[in-house]
């Protein structure tokens, strides 16, 4: 799809979306009065980074591998500016996320890949910090399509199972809306759009315009049981986190079908697939079948993962006849 640059103005945040606004950066934060500020990011995200940025940073703090409660503990006392400015993927967003939390202060995210994280308050704290106001919502999103999707074919295509994820788990919760559930299936039939074809630039426009309304979704409607299920696998396994998506994804969202969740159907026609394929249709998508054992997945830690999925038991109770310990075990498993 040919998609013009645009302006989203949403309460509190503002979103830039299209090629170049990545150049931008500079001129928005100071037409938005943003002061002294701090550049959270990777090494390789900042072999991109506008000059300008880096330049009118403070102070520049690379976000290595690991749990985002741990980065945001390590970097903490470092950061001393409460306005921060993210650019890499959702582990550089949410660790920045965490820090603006507890000191009071704001994000701007400029995103690498589709995790989304720009475009939600979904996050967690460092280990013994509380959040001043609440979680926090990056104020200003820099979505640039290209810079969205520059990883490698099958890491890219993870990482939009990952964006799909956002919307799907959105469609049947409690707190799901005309508005959610419309950004919801947008998203997914650009996703799908995008990653049926040759991933040119126009498909790479449609996954990171799909990510971006999928992540709106979730962030309105809220999450349930693909995502206790992954983010839990991932913490207590330690595995990668889009990776874990696409393994979990197709069975999470069979197990909906067959408990005639709102929404799934709606969803099978936006991925241009009869209910009874979908989950074939979203391991298509994804390159093929993805497995929980190919990324690591440690079967000795299940039950230990299980607990913890059930202890989360607000976040489960949005899921339709919430799933027992046997059959989140099922569900896990099935992907293995």
């Amino acid at each position: 799809m040919t998609q013009e640059a645009f302006t989203w103005r949403d309460g509190e945040r503002t979103i830039f979306f299209g090629e170049g606004v990545l150049g931008r950066v500079a001129d928005a934060l100071d037409s938005a009065d943003w002061g002294t500020f701090e550049l959270l990011s990777t090494s390789r995200a900042l072999a991109s980074a506008p000059p300008a940025l880096g330049d009118a940073a403070a102070a520049v703090h690379e976000v290595p591998s690991g749990p985002v409660p741990e980065l945001a503990a390590a970097l903490f006392e470092r950061v001393a500016a409460t306005d921060l400015v993210a650019l890499g993927g959702g582990r550089v967003i949410d660790t920045a996320k965490a820090i603006a939390a507890v000191n009071g202060g704001r994000v701007a995210a400029m995103p690498t890949t589709l995790s989304g994280a720009e475009m939600t308050r979904i996050h967690r704290l460092p280990p013994g910090r509380r959040a001043g106001s609440g979680l926090v919502r990056p104020a200003l999103v820099f979505a640039d399509p290209l810079a969205m999707t520059t990883q490698p074919e099958p890491a890219l295509r993870a990482s939009a199972m990952n964006a799909l994820g956002h919307g799907a788990d959105s469609l049947y919760t409690p707190l799901a809306n005309p508005v959610s559930r419309m950004a919801a299936l947008a998203g997914a039939r650009l996703i799908a759009t995008g990653l049926s074809g040759s991933l040119a630039e126009d498909d790479r426009t449609d996954l990171a315009l799909g990510s971006v309304l999928a992540a709106y979704a979730l962030d309105s409607a809220s999450f349930s049981l693909h995502h206790v299920i992954c983010q839990t696998l991932v913490r207590v396994m330690r595995i990668p986190h889009a990776e874990t998506n696409a393994a979990i994804l197709p069975r999470a969202v069979e197990a909906l079908r067959d408990r005639g969740a709102a929404g799934i159907a709606e969803l099978a026609t936006a991925l241009g697939t009869p209910l009874d394929a979908i989950g074939s249709r979203i391991e298509a998508l994804a390159g093929g079948r993805r497995t929980l054992s190919e990324v690591g997945a440690d079967a000795g830690l299940l039950d230990e993962a299980l607990d913890a999925m059930l202890a989360r038991a607000a976040d489960l109770d949005r899921t339709p006849d919430a799933p027992d310990r046997d059959e989140l075990r099922r569900i896990i498993e099935s992907a293995w």
